[in-house]
């Protein structure tokens, strides 16, 4: 008995990790057949809470997870990318595109698994163009996760005949409650819906447990979800731990509408089940798509009374910056060149804005080494890409308006300082990047260094704020101080060096800790050779 114990157990666990593997592997091979646009998606079309439901169903589908969809989603709020209501949008699509895995499972394709992990292998490993490449991914994913399943299967067998087991599914018949939390705590432990809902699709086709005691297992599974999104909100913004929040209330009101309504509900998959002659893994893809699809159609009305709820919960100010293009009005370029040549204007300075303030985090990071530095950092990153690319598209539109000699002057300088700002935002990134490997290979930085760097950051940062000025006011008087300023940081850099190498000869600093220390000062640099190049602008411009 113990060796049949032992199999058990190692089935059920290794056909779990091949099941994980699967729709990791599958989801991955989808997302980058997509293109790795998944965020733009989200980004571009969530203008309105539907289309942030359909918006969130699609990449759901592609990722095969709903909590990578919400992580994504609390990572764009964090950023200021998304408001809140568009947020939860999202959130109620993910727990609808998420079924899709289930209907999949429901097809009951294990006979044929080890044909398709074949397949998908021949085409990894036998071919070298990359789209064959990732629908290889693809359907080797999805043999694994069938070949998981079945693992799984043959794993719980010998539960039938386990009398623990069988009064455990009778309370839960009789106790609705008790299978909400237990669907809850093992969604909570895998990580993952898909894969509990996996199993309680095994359990229900093998007969191990009836339709009303899995189907509040089933409710339990989607509130267990919810956690890498709470998981992924903590220490993050206010606006994103509300969203993620959300995705705990809205599952939760889901779920205790379904259980006072539970005999109904199960009347109804039964007559789905018989009426559609349904086998019993596609009976529960059924009753998963009814519930999350219900629970959506009926609390999509009541999206600002759940963004009220959660701002009352968590109080606090939102993200402080909006990272969206705020002046970028394409109507203007048509009807008035000039006044849309002032608004990409306006938007250059914010990025500029957004340079200088992620050169500070960087800085701060360094200092304390607290992460939240370093996230704020990445996402003044992803803001400044995000700003580089509609403002260049927005300057590319405008370059076949009619402009002046003056005006097309300016587009130019434009054109040069968005490059410049983005090769900024580079290098303070790269500066978080030399943090983050001074701090996991235990790198110490003597107190020298570290009042050195902190003289360089203290000169790097008000150049790049001075250069900005010097654009947004088209002051000749400012860039030239910029240039004056930028010769003192390439003075510091070359005496910074010298001093280094003496701590190096001295024995003071090893050289690993030196290396990350170099590479910090050079980074500086080039930031200042970059703020210079908006300074050099600006004079070429009042000339």
């Amino acid at each position: 008995m113990e060796l049949d114990v032992q199999k058990m157990i190692f089935e059920f666990v290794g056909g779990l990790g091949i099941f994980l593997f699967g729709i990791k592997y599958m989801g991955d091979g989808l997302q980058k057949s997509a293109g790795d646009k998944l965020r733009d998606i989200l980004d571009r079309f969530t203008t309105n809470p539907l289309m942030g439901v359909l918006a969130g169903i699609f990449v759901t589908i592609l990722l095969q997870t709903s909590s990578g969809t919400t992580v994504i989603t609390v990572g764009l709020v964090s950023a200021g990318f998304m408001n809140l209501k568009q947020a939860i949008g999202v959130i109620m699509g993910a727990n609808i595109g998420t079924t899709v895995t289930a209907f999949i499972i429901g097809i009951k394709i294990s006979d044929y698994a080890l044909p398709i992990i074949a397949v998908g292998a021949v085409l990894l490993f036998f071919f070298k163009n990359k789209r064959v490449h990732n629908l290889g991914q693809m359907v080797f994913g999805f043999g694994a996760l069938f070949l998981g399943l079945e693992m799984m299967g043959d794993g719980m067998k010998p539960l039938r005949g386990l009398e623990a087991f069988h009064d455990l599914t009778v309370s839960m018949s009789t106790n609705p409650i008790l299978g909400v939390v237990i669907g809850t705590v093992f969604t909570v432990i895998v990580q993952s819906s898909s894969a509990t809902i996996g199993i309680l699709q095994e359990l229900f086709g093998q007969g191990l447990v009836t339709l009303d005691a899995a189907l509040p297992v089933l409710f339990g599974d989607n509130i267990g979800t919810t956690i890498t999104a709470v998981l992924a909100s903590i220490g993050a913004t206010v606006a994103a731990r509300r969203a993620a929040l959300t995705h705990v209330i809205f599952n939760l009101i889901g779920t205790a509408i379904f259980l006072l309504l539970l005999q109904p509900f199960t009347g109804l998959v039964e007559s789905i089940k018989s009426g559609l002659s349904l086998n019993e893994e596609m009976t529960i893809a059924f009753a998963h798509g009814i519930f999350n699809t219900t629970n959506t159609i009926v609390q999509l009305p009541f999206i600002g009374v759940l963004a009220y709820i959660v701002t009352k919960l968590i109080p606090g100010d939102d993200s402080a910056i909006e990272y969206k293009a705020k002046h970028l009005d394409p109507n203007f370029i048509e009807q008035s060149p000039s006044i849309a040549l002032g608004q990409a204007k306006e938007e250059v300075i914010r990025m500029g804005q957004f340079a200088s303030i992620g050169l500070e985090e960087s800085n701060n990071y360094l200092k304390t080494r607290s992460q939240k530095h370093a996230d704020m950092g990445l996402q003044l990153e992803d803001a400044i890409n995000n700003l580089d690319r509609k403002i260049t598209d927005y300057l590319v539109l405008l370059s076949s308006a009619p402009l002046s000699v003056a005006e097309s002057e300016e587009h130019s300088i434009l054109m040069d300082t968005v490059r410049d700002i983005e090769r900024i935002g580079d290098h303070f990134e790269n500066v978080i990047e030399l943090v983050d490997h001074q701090i996991n290979n235990k790198l110490k930085l003597t107190d020298g260094a570290m009042s050195d760097l902190e003289s360089m950051f203290e000169l790097t940062i008000s150049t790049v704020k001075q250069a900005i000025l010097a654009l947004e006011n088209n002051d000749k008087d400012a860039a030239r101080e910029v240039v004056t300023k930028e010769d003192q940081i390439d003075t510091m850099e070359r005496t910074l060096r010298k001093k280094h190498i003496l701590r190096i000869n001295e024995g003071e600093c090893t050289g690993a800790s030196g290396i990350v220390f170099v590479d910090i000062i050079s980074n500086l640099e080039r930031v200042g050779d970059h703020a210079v190049n908006i300074a050099e602008a600006v004079l070429g411009e009042s000339n």
